[in-house]
């Protein structure tokens, strides 16, 4: 699809500030790390709701598609901590995210500023990031209390973000494992990478539309090897 964009998107030549989202992105979901907080969500909205775990379910997906995160919907319809939600379902195991050094090595070696923009919390990037190895990479981390809980996708979460950080959109870069939240950034101008799982993952807590590869205009790039794609860049 790179030969029908124009060359200054295709090529990425003109970026100075890459943005990474955190999960499912800069680690595979075969690790299945984010099924963990998954489950944690599950239970989450079964103890505030007093419903059986299809209910919950069922509620919690609906959330997380309406609104971009279960914790938002749940802000609005149940008025829930959002700190006490946070640090309940972040509480995992974290050994499952292995090292990586060929995609820490890729992200160093990007010229310009790098970020991460996250529906998660600081804490939680900060412990997949010391897994992966690469603490020291990212000029900041901004997370779900820095957009004041109005996350990805919605346009507020990126613009709040870009004027934060002083962050020209025509010159920067977004890659996400969810295709809707790079229509936003597609609009502001930014260039749009959609990193997805390989072609046979296939997981009971995943919905289908989580893992639908995006054919729109708003992705620009597809990539299921976040390393070789950032190595091969002109």
């Amino acid at each position: 699809m790179n030969e029908l964009l124009p060359p200054r998107i295709a090529s990425l030549s003109h970026v100075q500030d890459w943005v990474f989202d955190l999960d499912n992105t800069l680690y595979p979901r075969t690790c299945n790390l984010f099924a963990q907080i998954d489950i944690r969500i599950t239970n989450y909205v079964m103890d505030l709701t007093r419903l059986d775990f299809e209910a919950a379910r069922a509620l919690q997906k609906t959330y997380y598609r309406d609104f971009g995160t279960t914790l938002n919907g749940l802000m609005h319809g149940h008025k829930v901590d959002p700190d006490h939600f946070l640090d309940t379902v972040h509480a995992i195991d974290y050994s499952p995210v292995a090292p990586h050094p060929e995609l820490v090595e890729a992200i160093r070696a990007l010229p310009g500023r790098k970020f991460i923009l996250t529906n998660g919390d600081v804490s939680h990037a900060r412990s997949v990031l010391r897994q992966l190895g690469g603490g020291d990479l990212f000029e900041h981390v901004h997370d779900i209390r820095a957009m004041t809980f109005v996350p990805k996708p919605h346009r507020q979460a990126y613009e709040g973000f870009l004027t934060a950080h002083d962050i020209d959109p025509n010159r920067a870069v977004m890659f996400d494992d969810l295709e809707k939240n790079l229509l936003a950034p597609h609009e502001l101008g930014m260039s749009t990478v959609h990193v997805v799982a390989g072609e046979d993952f296939v997981h009971d807590q995943v919905e289908a539309w989580e893992l639908g590869r995006g054919a729109g205009a708003h992705v620009h790039h597809i990539t299921d090897d976040l390393a070789r794609f950032l190595r091969e860049l002109p």
